[in-house]
């Protein structure tokens, strides 16, 4: 196998827990294969460079293998390679969000029903 599904491969690769996650993310634009956006069913190589933005941050990656099944976390991470500047990267905005939380207040009591109704209206939704 030369080439697969770049949805299935973020998959295997454990980018994303579901291919229907992994094919929304190509959907909303946030897989990019050489500064171009890309569609689920768009063909992923050995040797392709990947920028994903996902909740764990944004990863710039360079595709070593290719695996139909979702294995282990060892095996999934032997299917890449991260850059050093985007481990930076992400280390630098975990410090980051590590020191905001000093400086957020934390609540006094758990949300009662009115402040989660309030809450829910704020998020509008």
């Amino acid at each position: 196998m030369n080439s697969m599904r770049i949805d299935k491969w973020l998959w295997a690769a454990r980018f994303f827990k579901t291919r229907a996650l992994a094919s929304k993310a190509c959907d909303l634009g946030r897989i990019r294969i050489r500064d171009a956006e890309v569609k689920p069913a768009h063909d992923v190589r050995a040797g392709n460079m990947l920028r994903i933005r996902n909740e764990g941050g944004e990863y710039e990656v360079e595709v070593l293998a290719l695996s139909e099944m979702r294995g282990p976390a060892i095996v999934a991470q032997a299917l890449y390679r991260e850059t050093e500047a985007s481990r930076e990267q992400r280390q630098k905005e975990a410090e980051e969000r590590r020191a905001m939380q000093q400086y957020a207040p934390l609540p006094e009591r758990r949300p009662g029903k009115r402040d989660r109704r309030r809450i829910i209206q704020f998020r509008g939704r």
